[in-house]
């Protein structure tokens, strides 16, 4: 059986996390496509404005230079994604979505937050070989 290496990662776009979070973005302009109208300008609004910033801030970490400012925008993203879960449950709550199309995101959601909590790891853990190796020269 022949191994083969991962595909190099030379645009955000080949991150599977920003693949994830780009497809929580469609799946949630698409349930909010089936709120109430007089929720337009309210949850639906805040709810497509947090997917959107999970994977714009993805993207955008991805292009930052220092290992700092990509943990930000990383971050940022994680928090989008939280505020995304929290306006699912109030949606769901208020009876505006049924529970399997909660569940359905709901699942998309932690699947995201599992491969950008994996990046922020792999991401401060370069951090941190960086400093022990300018300790050492």
């Amino acid at each position: 059986m022949e191994v083969t290496s991962p595909k190099p990662v030379k645009s955000f776009k080949d991150l599977r996390v920003w693949q994830a979070a780009y497809k929580l973005s469609l799946s949630t302009y698409k349930l909010c496509a089936t709120l109430p109208s007089r929720e337009q300008y309210g949850l639906a609004s805040q709810m497509s404005r947090a997917a959107v910033s999970v994977c714009s801030n993805i993207a955008e970490g991805f292009g930052r230079r220092t290992l700092k400012e990509k943990d930000q925008f990383y971050s940022i993203a994680n928090g989008s994604l939280t505020e995304l879960e929290n306006q699912l449950l109030i949606a769901r709550g208020i009876g505006y979505i049924h529970e399997g199309d909660f569940r359905a995101i709901a699942e998309q959601c932690a699947a995201t937050h599992k491969m950008l909590t994996a990046l922020q790891k792999v991401n401060k853990s370069k951090g941190l070989e960086a400093t022990i190796l300018k300790s050492i020269i």
